[in-house]
């Protein structure tokens, strides 16, 4: 008797195909997995890099306009008044305490401004050592130091006392420079528009300054 032959064993085409199409959905599947992982990854780095940025740089401008000073650096040339808080929307000067880490210091005029560089706005420090009054000349005077670049807007508003002793409303530049304003607002957003949350700053030595502001310092 002559034996059967035994079929080979292996795929049909079939399931070659529906192999292969349920690997390449595994595969799809997975990249997505990863990329959506890898996106919200970034989302949060982004997220606390922008936060970072935030608190240092609100953190520096309230420490530096907590530390401000009724010291005059300059006399108004119309009024023969002394200059110790010039305020405007897009600059900032006034004198307080520079610390050690940051230069020689003693008293020194901050002049925080406010600069439109094309690409964007950024706020610039310049530092000038006040003596007597006055600004010093320093022959070898330090650069401005950027302090944040890349934003769409940022203003400086100011806050005093109204004519009644109260609380005024909130101004654009500050029209009393012999005295210090009660209160300070800083305002920025980011290149995607994108607000900061209003920095809003007391000066400690307003209040008790307002009444020797006709003296001199």
């Amino acid at each position: 008797m002559t034996r059967p032959v035994a079929r080979a064993a292996g795929f049909t085409l079939i399931e070659v195909l529906l192999a292969t199409v349920l690997l390449a959905a595994g595969l799809a599947v997975a990249f997505s997995t990863l990329t959506a992982a890898t996106r919200t990854a970034s989302a949060g780095e982004a997220l606390a890099a922008r936060g970072e940025r935030m608190r240092a740089v609100e953190g520096f401008l309230r420490k530096r306009l907590v530390a401000a000073r009724p010291i005059a650096f300059g006399t108004d040339e119309a009024s023969l008044m002394p200059q110790r808080f010039i305020g405007e929307s897009g600059r900032m000067r006034f004198v307080a305490d520079l610390p050690d880490y940051l230069g020689r210091g003693g008293p020194y005029l901050h002049d925080f401004r406010i600069e439109d560089d094309g690409d964007g706005v950024r706020i610039d420090l310049v530092l000038e050592l006040v003596l007597a009054g006055e600004t010093f000349e320093d022959p070898d005077p330090r650069p401005p130091e950027p302090l944040v670049d890349g934003l769409e807007s940022a203003r400086f508003r100011y806050r005093g006392p109204d004519p009644d002793g109260g609380m005024a409303d909130w101004q654009d530049d500050w029209t009393t420079p012999e005295q210090l304003p009660w209160m300070v607002e800083v305002t920025l957003a980011d290149a995607d528009g994108r607000e900061w949350p209003p920095l809003v700053v007391a000066l400690p030595l307003a209040r008790g300054a307002a009444g020797n502001a006709m003296g001199g310092f």
